[in-house]
């Protein structure tokens, strides 16, 4: 899928928030810059939250509860131990009542389930994205976007 601007990058989330269930878990992979941090916005839009939806970088955890279904959105970027997520409880929040949004999963394979949907955002030249998305395990298949496409 190709996405051209950060605007269609969020329709996208929106679109992809309206096929997620509670215990879903999303993990979004991709540089510095990718998009990440705005399709999480898009998800979190189409869930029904309508705060600002700034990236948890520096908390490695927010905590969305005021839209349709609870919004868990981490960032394992400044993780300096895989650890930390179990010494805080926050591997709780995963695959639990609401949908993890995982962000640089890598740094923290271990808690991420056999069940996930694999979301890689590449930046292409200005504003444009390619966004690929994986069922992994037994994960379901969301469907296909397509370019201009709403929720």
């Amino acid at each position: 899928m190709i996405t051209r601007s950060p605007e269609e990058t969020r329709a996208l989330g929106v679109w992809l928030a309206g096929r997620l269930h509670a215990g879903d878990v999303i993990i979004l992979t991709g540089d510095l810059g990718a998009g990440k941090s705005e399709l999480a916005r898009g998800i979190a839009w189409g869930l029904g939250i309508r705060g600002p939806v700034p990236s948890p970088t520096f908390t490695i955890l927010n905590v969305y509860t005021e839209g349709n279904v609870p919004l868990y959105h981490f960032d394992f970027y400044r993780l300096n131990s895989p650890d930390e997520i179990y010494e805080m409880g926050m591997d709780e929040y995963i695959g639990g009542d609401g949908i993890a949004l995982i962000e640089w999963p890598d740094l923290c394979r271990e808690v991420i389930p056999r069940d996930h949907l694999r979301v890689t955002l590449e930046r292409k030249e200005d504003d444009t994205r390619q966004i690929r998305m994986e069922a992994a395990g037994g994960f379901r298949n969301v469907g296909t976007w397509r370019e201009g496409e709403q929720a």
